[in-house]
């Protein structure tokens, strides 16, 4: 799920971006390694940073493309989406995780989210759930998981499957599973904003090995080298053959070299996440007008964003204010189905009532692992200084 990179601008000019990538030495150095070797894609790299993913998926197996939206687009496609089918979605999103699904040609079902974590409701999920379905699509929102295990039982007693759109929350666990062992794909963005950044790339997860061959399949065209399941293998030692559709989504080395690299200071990036949204909840709690992010029992979130909640139709007049102090606040997202391209099929706004307030509400203040306690308190004194606390 992309967001605006502010992180390319980086802080300058006293400009606090609301995320940005945290590349050290050790990053560099793996990147110009591999730059050195012979491997430039489709490489030992690849095959390494996916054994390091799976390290932080309670060894589920994973496979790297080339962004977020593509690890969606081969998610739904190992699914094996199509016209006629049906895919459950929540609407407080980056669109792509319903553009996918409707490339495919599904009809995307939006079910209304939580009125407080924003991730999909499990009882409007149930209540959307048809004959059609053939997948669930949770958002991990802000890195809070979704209500995975209720989640998957809708999904699964309508013979359909969970997906996790886990943009937000690699690294992250639900009811102490990690994230990416729970739903029957999961789904992860490396943008520079993220948890963790290869620049832009991607996963997929999944448990089962036959959605991992498909994933693993359409992210190469569909390519099909192994002779005991081609259709004319006797062709020649050069033979492949297509059977299914598939798109080159190739996650080069020189790009896994920087996720693997990353992967090591997950860890350090998801504690120190927690002790900025920590700092933001004990500045902002008692102040009037506003509301902090709730946490739910069992959760164990990578805080990637911090989404707080302006009332009282306020939201856009602290927005300028924020943004007037050169402090990079943004918003995070309008809900999918106002997109024109929606529209145009027919969606309505008053789709998902709590999706919508939620979004009127919402204000992403920076959140990033480099951000000083002193950038935090200048975002914190500008936020109490609108409301004269």
């Amino acid at each position: 799920m992309p967001e605006s990179s502010a992180a390319s601008e980086g802080p300058s000019a006293g400009f606090l971006p609301y995320g940005r990538q945290s590349v050290s030495e050790e990053d560099i150095e793996a990147v110009v390694s591999v730059l050195r070797g012979d491997w430039l894609t489709t490489g030992p790299a690849v095959a390494k940073f996916e054994a390091d993913l799976a390290e932080h998926t309670g060894g589920t197996p994973a496979v790297a493309v080339t962004s977020g939206t593509a690890a969606l687009h081969v998610a739904y496609a190992a699914a094996g989406i199509g016209e006629g089918d049906e895919v459950v979605a929540s609407p407080m999103t980056f669109v792509a995780t319903a553009a996918t699904a409707a490339l495919h040609g599904a009809k995307v079902v939006f079910a209304d989210v939580e009125p407080d974590t924003g991730n999909l409701s499990v009882d409007a999920a149930a209540a959307a759930i048809t004959s059609r379905t053939k997948v669930v699509a949770a958002v991990d929102y802000a890195g809070h998981p979704a209500e995975l295990d209720a989640l998957a039982k809708v999904a699964h007693d309508a013979d359909a499957l969970l997906l996790e759109d886990a943009a937000h929350s690699v690294g992250g666990s639900w009811q102490g599973r990690p994230v990416g062992s729970i739903a029957d794909l999961t789904t992860f963005s490396f943008f520079p904003t993220k948890n963790l950044t290869t620049a832009e790339g991607g996963a997929v997860v999944s448990g089962s090995d036959e959605l991992v061959r498909r994933a693993q399949a359409f992210r190469n065209h569909g390519l099909v080298r192994d002779k005991s399941r081609q259709r004319y293998p006797d062709e020649g030692a050069w033979h492949q053959e297509v059977h299914e559709f598939g798109l080159n989504y190739r996650l080069p080395d020189v790009l896994c070299a920087l996720g693997s690299s990353q992967l090591k200071r997950l860890t350090e990036f998801k504690l120190r996440r927690a002790e900025i949204h920590a700092r933001y909840n004990a500045a902002l709690a008692e102040v009037e007008g506003v509301l902090t992010p709730p946490r739910r029992e069992g959760a164990d979130p990578v805080w990637h964003l911090y989404p707080l909640r302006v009332l009282d139709g306020r939201r856009r007049a602290l927005f300028d204010h924020l943004r007037g102090l050169g402090i990079g606040v943004q918003v995070n997202y309008i809900p999918a189905y106002w997109h024109p391209v929606f529209e145009d099929l027919g969606y309505r706004r008053g789709l998902c009532p709590n999706a919508e307030a939620y979004y009127e509400q919402e204000l992403s203040l920076p959140l990033f692992p480099s951000l000083k306690d002193s950038d935090v308190d200048r975002v914190i004194d500008g936020v109490r200084g609108f409301f004269g606390s």
